[in-house]
């Protein structure tokens, strides 16, 4: 997106709201901070990474007095996940953007996959991203709001030893398809897919000979030979949610070309 789009949303009062899951750290704090930045009064939720989402509120309200707050839900809970769903519009009087960001993310291993950890992976990735939209649909209608998913890679190319996540992930991608129509034309619905953006923890120590070497093998795959950026997907999901007027069901790859090999 280009600066005078920025320029303009950096202009606005604070009277747009977002609310993001999983908004605590990593991509969804840098999506929270972008929202923020841009002119939006933001909401975060969070589960277990309390000390990170009092700090990013205090953080984000030190710039500009009562811009941000928190609501905590653990996702797997589908009572309190709908309680604090009821709540979100009560703590600023509207919400326009809603960013289905939360995610667990963990192998399984086929034959000794328990329902519990199914209902785990398929709950914070989608049945919790889907019953969260529902509850917001009728305040993002009122206000001709946007939806953005963050899906992921392996919604399309399923990761081996992860098959429960990638079947959640390819989930969330045919859930953006299908709000896409069912909330035209008042709602857009879109997805951001990321691809390699940051390291996972077993590839996060650069002093082990091994690492580096499965990293430089997983950089030799995309055709633009690095990491991108938790940036690069903020950005992302800021054009779906303010200046993609015309797009909808569609999800964004952003992966450096790595679907592309």
């Amino acid at each position: 997106m280009g600066a005078d789009a920025f320029k303009r949303y950096g202009e606005l009062k604070l009277s747009k709201v977002v609310f993001i899951t999983g908004a605590a750290k990593r991509i969804g704090a840098t999506i929270a901070r972008t929202f923020h930045r841009q002119g939006f009064k933001v909401i975060i939720h969070y589960n277990r990474s309390t000390t990170q989402a009092r700090a990013l509120v205090d953080e984000l309200n030190s710039n500009k007095a009562d811009s941000a707050a928190a609501l905590r839900a653990d996702l797997t809970d589908r009572d309190a996940t709908m309680d604090m769903a009821k709540k979100v519009v009560g703590i600023y009087g509207r919400v326009d953007v809603l960013v289905n960001n939360a995610s667990s993310f963990y192998p399984t291993k086929i034959g000794e996959i328990e329902q519990q950890t199914w209902d785990d992976l398929i709950d914070s990735n989608l049945r919790s991203a889907f019953f969260i939209s529902q509850q917001l649909a009728g305040e993002l209608k009122s206000r001709q709001g946007a939806i953005v998913n963050i899906v992921d890679t392996h919604s399309d190319r399923p990761l081996q030893g992860f098959p429960t996540y990638s079947i959640a992930k390819a989930g969330l991608k045919a859930m953006t398809k299908s709000l896409a129509i069912e909330l035209a034309p008042q709602v857009r619905v879109n997805g951001v897919s990321p691809g390699a953006i940051l390291w996972p923890p077993s590839l996060e120590n650069d002093q082990d000979p091994d690492v580096l070497e499965r990293r430089k093998d997983t950089l030799a795959r995309i055709p633009l030979a690095r990491l991108g950026r938790k940036e690069d997907i903020a950005e992302a999901v800021f054009y779906f949610a303010t200046e993609a007027k015309y797009i909808t069901g569609y999800t964004l790859k952003v992966d450096g070309g790595r679907s592309l090999i």
